[in-house]
């Protein structure tokens, strides 16, 4: 069902739209960027995106919908999962006995089509659309699921039980009884289903007076997602501790543990934590995507000379490459990239972490248990009889730690691990108070990478340019001096050129993306620690004493980073400041 570039060109030509020397210099610019001639053709704005899906619905004999303004009933959207969907651009619109027609962007993925008739056992008639149509399609995905969850609560809420002991406190076994009650289990696997559905990391279920309120972080914020009536609150607690194989009568202290949720679009490990509060028990779940596949570096956001400089500490056989950054900061998927990176037949890398948030093949992963006397420190002791080349300690929290991971990377082993600080240079000091040798650093630490995560924009963003009284207000907060030069360096700016000549960009709202964000990327900062700065540390230099020199050296900071991706569109300036100044 391909066309090819003659066929279109013949249509295209005949239709008045586009003339033959106008396509044919639109095709040699395709073969000459190895992109298709259809791109071009709208990248130079001869033909529009929804005629040229039009012209080749017509061509196929493929019936054309559009679906931009349209509304799809719930029950036959959610015949296609959203992941499904999201994933393969094709919805479901309408049904006709057992026709089900389907909107899609790639009529000629047969393996989807195949796998929607198999799993909905009706006929699949495919049309072609536009993205826009998707995109409003997917918006409605949201809309049906919070639908579905006001049904499970208005019809069911009511058959759930609030049982008591005659003393006013709940004994285990009815509490067993009400975690396995239908609409309980069914008010959880929907807030469990809702939160992966739209991308969230963890969900926050808070006893309130009078309500139970649901909140979901995602892309780093947490948002109301729904409140609950308060006579579901013991039995969502008591089945979500089934589920993590927790005790059902313990109120008193806090609980951690786990489970997993499968599902034919996912399969999730979700980290249970407990905490017993004023008005009952807290719950947090973290939800760790087990099909998750590792980020390039480049992926996460680490480009340029950074990007350089973390290759070459990772080709090194034995030293210390630190990642720092607050809780939430992406420190973590940051390793894991790294270890991705070095994860070969020829080495063997071990682990040592609280908690293992991801599974990897062939790495020894060891989980920290306190409660049996199972540390870091503890754990990286015996790691250093397993014959390890790699070790990754999950966190360098206390002095043990600190210094067998020193002695650790002095004795042959690449030690990666994680530092609760603030910036590269500011790891320094926290290790010296950890009371680790300024002399051992310096011949240890290869690397140090600061990161904060920051929201993408969407596609659809708003063009601006910054004037006096915006220039006045950021220099409130960072170096206007030094982002000009940054920006020079990339390439971003021309010479003469400043940061009021380039375009920013801020977020702009839309149905599907409300805050006008979708998903995140890292900014960095990369301390390579060479000879001028190996000499700082052995004469007990400060973190700015080690910064200045860094900086003097070329190193990139954190907020400079951000203003470069700023620049290029994928961040906003107010996201940058709210990360760097929070």
């Amino acid at each position: 069902m391909r066309i090819e570039p003659q066929q279109l060109k013949a249509f295209i030509v005949s239709s008045g739209l586009v003339d033959e020397k106008q396509f044919g210099s639109c095709l040699k610019k395709a073969e000459k960027s190895n992109e298709t001639v259809e791109n071009v053709l709208i990248t130079e704005k001869l033909i529009t995106q929804s005629d040229l899906i039009r012209l080749k619905a017509y061509i196929l004999g493929i019936p054309f919908i559009s679906l931009e303004k349209e509304k799809i009933p719930a029950d036959i959207l959610r015949i296609i999962p959203e992941p499904i969907a999201r994933t393969h651009n094709i919805v479901a619109f309408r049904k006709q006995g057992k026709n089900l027609e389907v909107a899609m962007l790639d009529p000629d993925d047969l393996k989807t089509i195949e796998f929607i008739r198999k799993k909905a056992d009706l006929r699949i008639m495919p049309r072609l659309t536009t993205p826009e149509s998707i995109k409003n399609a997917l918006s409605q995905y949201q809309e049906s699921l919070q639908a579905e969850f006001g049904d499970i609560i208005k019809q069911e809420t009511g058959e759930i039980k609030n049982i008591q002991d005659i003393d006013g406190e709940e004994v285990e076994k009815d509490l067993e009884k009400k975690a396995q009650e239908i609409p309980i289990i069914k008010i959880v696997e929907t807030l469990l289903k809702h939160a992966i559905l739209q991308g969230s990391s963890d969900i926050h279920i808070e006893p309130m007076e009078n309500e139970v309120l649901v909140r979901y972080r995602i892309d780093g914020i947490l948002r109301d997602a729904m409140t609950l009536p308060v006579i579901a609150k013991s039995g969502i607690v008591a089945r979500i501790k089934v589920l993590s194989n927790l005790k059902l009568d313990e109120h008193r202290l806090p609980q951690d543990g786990r489970f997993k949720i499968e599902a034919a679009d996912y399969k999730y490990s979700v980290r249970v934590s407990v905490l017993p509060v004023f008005n009952g028990e807290k719950i947090v779940m973290r939800l760790l995507p087990e099909t998750t596949k590792g980020l390039s570096l480049e992926q996460l956001g680490i480009t340029g000379k950074a990007l350089d400089q973390i290759e070459i500490a990772l080709k090194k056989p034995i030293g210390m490459i630190l990642i720092t950054g607050p809780t939430g900061s992406g420190k973590t998927t940051t390793l894991y990239s790294m270890m991705e990176i070095l994860n070969k037949p020829l080495v063997n890398i071990s682990t040592v972490e609280d908690p293992i948030e991801y599974r990897m093949p062939r790495v020894n992963q060891t989980q920290v248990n306190s409660a049996i006397g199972l540390t870091f420190a503890s754990g990286l002791r015996s790691l250093l009889r397993q014959d390890p080349n790699i070790i990754m300690v999950g966190e360098i929290r206390d002095n043990e730690t600190a210094s067998l991971a020193i002695n650790a990377s002095l004795t042959g082993h690449l030690v990666l691990s994680t530092l609760h600080t603030n910036s590269a240079a500011g790891a320094i000091p926290r290790l010296i108070d950890m009371k680790v040798e300024p002399f051992l650093l310096a011949s240890t630490l290869n690397i140090v990478i600061a990161q904060r995560l920051v929201r993408r924009l969407t596609e659809e963003k708003e063009e601006y340019y910054l004037n006096e009284t915006d220039l006045k207000n950021l220099g409130k907060y960072c170096n206007i001096e030094t982002i000009n030069k940054v920006l020079e360096e990339e390439k971003i700016t021309k010479p003469k050129q400043t940061i009021k000549d380039i375009p920013f960009y801020k977020p702009k709202p839309s149905k599907e993306f409300p805050d006008g964000y979708k998903s995140r990327v890292g900014i960095y900062e990369v301390l390579d620690v060479d000879e001028p700065i190996r000499a700082l540390l052995q004469k007990g230099a400060s973190a700015d004493e080690i910064k200045n020199q860094a900086v003097s050296q070329g190193m990139k900071l954190m907020f400079a980073d951000g203003f470069a991706k700023a620049a290029r569109g994928q961040t906003s300036i107010e996201e940058i400041l709210r990360v760097i100044t929070e």
